[in-house]
């Protein structure tokens, strides 16, 4: 069925969100084609939904992070992927470790500052964390806003943004140029920048929220498109946003509320087809 939200747009901008759907088709393709290798030090609540998403959209999760492993596993990945969300002191010299072979191997490597201004420990490790140039930083608004800012967030509510995207494309964009990382802040529409260029992923739905996980989950799937794509993070990074936003629409359809959304949405994504993708993958320009 035709978009018919298209014909109220000028031709470049649909030419654009047409080109942007094919590059995501080929994105999801390509994962399912070379299956990449994704070493995943996520925090503990959301192993099982980033490994079903990943092992759904065709990739291959390694919840791996034992410091004596690292040296040997992570120069075989083919991207990491780091979570704070269940930070302690003993975990973080894995995680930096990790980060730090991944560079020394070329090796793209994306991190979620999961309530990075939550408490000045964690504020300090996501920072450390920053100046080994990830790859791809994706956060929420708020999470964006305290690392952007160096402090810590008198008002946070933990994981839970209290800032909308759109309320950090300054500070993301800012964030992008000082790091060197594409920068992705989740919302009702995902923005992505790296630094000049900005897009919004608009592909979601609102249930996703209810849903722990889901931010740790598209990560992951970040980490997965940019080890197909690894000379352009920025693509990869919008694209994986806006095909884990498009199962969401689909699994949302079907769904009840949360819990079985979370399981539609793992189906959604494994059964996500061509012409689906080229119809309804929502990305343009800001």
């Amino acid at each position: 069925m035709e978009d018919k939200t298209q014909g109220h747009q000028p031709k470049n901008i649909v030419e654009s969100t047409k080109s942007w759907a094919r590059q995501a088709w080929a994105h999801l393709e390509s994962v399912r084609q070379a299956s990449p290798l994704i070493q995943c030090i996520t925090n503990f609540v959301s192993m099982d939904l980033v490994a079903n998403v990943l092992l759904s959209a065709g990739a291959s999760p390694a919840m791996i992070s034992c410091v004596e492993e690292i040296p040997e596993f992570t120069p075989k990945t083919h991207a990491l992927y780091i979570n704070v969300g269940t930070l302690t002191a003993d975990r973080l010299p894995g995680m930096m470790m990790a980060a730090q072979v991944a560079n020394d191997c070329n090796k793209p490597w994306v991190l979620d500052p999961v309530a990075a201004g939550a408490s000045g420990f964690r504020l300090r490790a996501c920072l450390d964390l920053l100046k080994l140039r990830p790859t791809v930083v994706r956060g929420n608004g708020s999470e964006i806003m305290a690392l952007f800012k160096g402090s810590v967030d008198e008002n946070s509510k933990g994981a839970d943004s209290t800032h909308e995207s759109t309320d950090a494309v300054a500070a993301a964009k800012s964030l992008a140029q000082t790091s060197g990382s594409i920068v992705a802040v989740s919302g009702a529409v995902d923005i992505v920048t790296d630094g000049q260029r900005v897009v919004g992923a608009k592909n979601g739905v609102a249930m996703l929220q209810k849903i722990t996980a889901t931010g740790c989950s598209v990560t992951a799937l970040i980490a997965a498109f940019v080890a197909i794509d690894p000379s352009r993070p920025f693509e990869a990074t919008a694209t994986a946003l806006s095909i884990f936003g498009l199962a969401g629409e689909i699994g949302m359809s079907k769904a009840n509320g949360p819990a079985s959304l979370r399981m539609y949405l793992i189906d959604a994504l494994h059964k996500l087809d061509r012409m689906t993708v080229l119809q309804r993958s929502n990305i343009s320009n800001i």
